[in-house]
């Protein structure tokens, strides 16, 4: 087995961290070799807030994936969210430098499309290509090797706060692995969960996950917008546990096995044991209770996606309805709450199967890293065993932000091949 072939997603999440492990086959296929999950310590609202504990949860995560799959893990893509993440739409004009457009003039329409001012302390994530106009024509995915004289660029920016980054990328690598790339969480979940007839269509990805929720939304096969907002499940769990009186891990057991946003579908007399605080005997309380407060987090939650999507002025241009993923979406009932609150068809979104991925693994709690692995993979071509990289491998039309040291070594390994894999691109 080629350990340049093996590729690792990471996402670390505010309740857990999960890693996966894939190995790239000659045909470009990618099976999954090895996870590993683990209880997050250390995270708040997607950020970190205590290095200590959160290098202790990735570490635990990376060994579990690296004895089951039985390979080192050198590097790994990751994923960030958190509230400091802002994206906006950008645009930038060139001129065509020769008779017909080549890679050198897409990469200054979108240097051009990026020359927007953002605060020092940001930092630009993603430059992803919504669009290109060339002259007249608009719509075009692909410009190289077309005929015109005016060149322009419609992208979709992603910037996040640097000490926040810089937080992240230091507990993955004071576990001794490098930080590869860092991906948007939303990005990812889209890779892993949406078709390519729903991102044309046009679709709201809703990921809830443990401290915030991800929204990413599609139209014409471009991401128009993303955005993180700061409630996720645990903000459900401690509902629970205030409300009840019961402590945090006996709320998020409730939650997960009996709990549901409509209290209308629930049998009235229906009621559970719960255990209360130490010290305390179980006590008897009503599922519909359970329910009610469930649901006026799950109607906060849907209000501020649907005032998000009003202020936008997006419902227009989403026909296909709302997709929610992530481990929050599994509470009984969302999907239902959502369409009514919404007014859109609203369905759960499980991961599209690839690479041998288990039962266990198809579970919309899993859409992220999975994503994060499909991301890695189109983004590193296979490498034969002589180190030749091979230039039929797709990737997508993206241009993001490197780090240095990744830089110089792909430059390094890669530099004619690398060519040959961007001319590719289109």
């Amino acid at each position: 087995m080629n350990e340049k072939n093996i590729i690792v997603g990471l996402d670390v999440g505010t309740t857990k961290v999960c890693t996966i492990v894939g190995l790239q086959h000659p045909n470009q296929e990618l099976e999954i070799i090895g996870i590993g999950t683990h209880p997050s310590y250390g995270l708040k609202k997607g950020s970190v807030v205590n290095i200590d504990k959160t290098v202790r949860s990735i570490q635990s995560s990376l060994e579990e994936a690296r004895l089951m799959a039985g390979v080192n893990i050198s590097s790994a893509t990751i994923g960030i969210a958190g509230s400091h993440i802002y994206s906006f739409n950008s645009s930038g004009v060139v001129a065509i430098k020769g008779k017909e457009i080549t890679q050198d003039d897409v990469d200054r329409v979108l240097e051009a499309a990026k020359a927007v001012v953002i605060p020092s302390d940001r930092d630009i994530l993603h430059v992803i290509p919504q669009e290109f106009r060339v002259d007249n024509t608009t719509g075009i995915k692909n410009p190289i090797g077309m005929c015109g004289v005016r060149l322009e660029a419609h992208v979709h920016i992603v910037t996040g706060s640097i000490p926040l980054i810089q937080n992240l990328v230091k507990c993955v690598e004071q576990t001794g692995i490098e930080a590869e790339h860092i991906t948007l969480q939303p990005l990812a979940s889209s890779e892993a969960v949406l078709s390519y007839e729903e991102k044309e269509l046009g679709v709201v990805l809703v990921d809830i996950g443990g401290g915030t929720t991800d929204i990413a939304v599609w139209k014409d096969g471009s991401l128009i917008h993303s955005q993180i907002i700061p409630i996720g499940g645990n903000h459900f769990t401690n509902d629970l546990a205030v409300a009840l009186k019961i402590p945090h891990n006996e709320a998020e057991r409730i939650k997960i096995n009996h709990g549901s946003v409509l209290a209308e579908q629930l049998n009235q007399s229906a009621h559970i044991t719960v255990q209360g605080m130490s010290g305390t005997k179980p006590r008897e309380i009503q599922l519909s209770l359970v329910a009610e407060v469930l649901g006026a987090r799950a109607e906060e939650l849907f209000d501020v996606v649907r005032i998000m999507i009003d202020d936008k002025k997006l419902l227009d241009a989403v026909a296909g309805g709302f997709v929610l993923t992530g481990g929050g979406a599994l509470i009984k009932g969302m999907p239902e709450l959502g369409e009514y609150i919404l007014m859109r068809s609203c369905k759960i979104g499980f991961p599209i199967p690839f690479g041998g991925m288990t039962n266990i693994m198809q579970n919309p709690k899993y859409s992220t890293v999975l994503g994060l692995l499909l991301e890695a993979a189109k983004r590193k071509p296979y490498v034969h065993i002589h180190g030749q990289s091979q230039a039929n491998h797709r990737v997508t039309l993206s241009k993001e932000k490197d780090t240095p040291e990744s830089s110089h070594d792909l430059i390094g390994k890669l530099s004619e091949s690398l060519k040959s894999v961007f001319k590719e691109i289109f």
